[in-house]
């Protein structure tokens, strides 16, 4: 777990971690939630189902279930079977579907089957989480909220803004760092991130864009040839071609109508 730098006061820590963030912002201009949504309610159930596995197989499933399941009330009246069935891939089907049952009746008996924009009715809900809320909060009804998640959590050890494991006081310590506006776009770039370069076990540290400002710089391949074998999905080598189209504001969408694998 990475420390904050000797002798880092408060100010500069502050100033070191919002360097980070503008250095990311300029990696990924074209983070966005990766979990496919229309509205409130569909990215609710998919952040639900993303526990304990991949955006891209929730994004596999979920165009089936809300075709069969649109909205709140037609969710809360359906056959267990036919849900367990839709959300088997993901894992932990029956906990999911027991959430998805729950939250859907919750929806319908306490707020007219609409989701809620406030965080303390939103974890009230069965299988809805700080993490899961936050998420909602931040990219449907645009409160901003910092996400937790495995990938956020590691970075933020590792960039030495705070040592906290515990995710709500690591939110809140690492919330302090920045200006609120700026925390659900923060969430998306620290995980994109995450996921491409500051990988678990061997980070691509060698072609890190904020390897200046790491504390924890050398963990990983510092060779930048061996480091550059390491980033993965639109960053790896040979998909020039799709870093190109997300960076020019092609959405998920058209991406995968143009027949391009997005397995973020």
């Amino acid at each position: 777990m990475a420390k904050k730098p000797k002798l880092e006061t408060e100010l500069g820590l502050k100033r070191r971690a919002r360097k980070i963030n503008r250095v990311l912002a300029q990696t990924y201009p074209y983070a966005v939630p990766e979990l496919d949504f229309e509205n409130p309610f569909e990215l609710l159930v998919a952040t639900v189902l993303s526990a304990q596995t991949t955006d891209v197989r929730v994004n596999a499933i979920t165009p089936a279930l809300f075709a069969r399941f649109p909205d709140a009330l037609a969710m809360s009246q359906a056959e267990r079977s036919e849900i367990e069935a839709l959300i088997r891939s993901t894992g932990f089907f029956r906990a999911k579907t027991d959430s998805l049952l729950g939250l859907s009746a919750a929806l319908v008996e306490r707020h007219s089957g609409q989701v809620p924009p406030k965080l303390e009715e939103l974890i009230k809900l069965p299988g809805v989480g700080r993490k899961t809320a936050n998420v909602v909060l931040g990219n449907a009804f645009g409160v901003p909220g910092i996400t937790v998640d495995t990938h956020f959590g590691r970075l933020a050890n590792r960039f030495g803004w705070s040592d906290e494991t515990d995710p709500v006081k690591l939110e809140h310590a690492v919330g302090a760092l920045f200006e609120k506006r700026d925390w659900t776009m923060l969430s998306h770039r620290v995980v994109f991130h995450g996921r491409r370069i500051c990988h678990a076990r061997k980070p691509a540290c060698g072609v890190c864009p904020v390897a200046s400002l790491c504390p924890s710089y050398g963990i990983g391949e510092e060779i930048p040839a061996k480091a550059r074998q390491l980033l993965k999905y639109e960053l790896a080598p040979g998909r020039e071609d799709l870093l190109a189209k997300m960076q020019a504001g092609a959405t998920r969408r058209q991406l995968r109508e143009q027949g391009y694998g997005l397995d973020a």
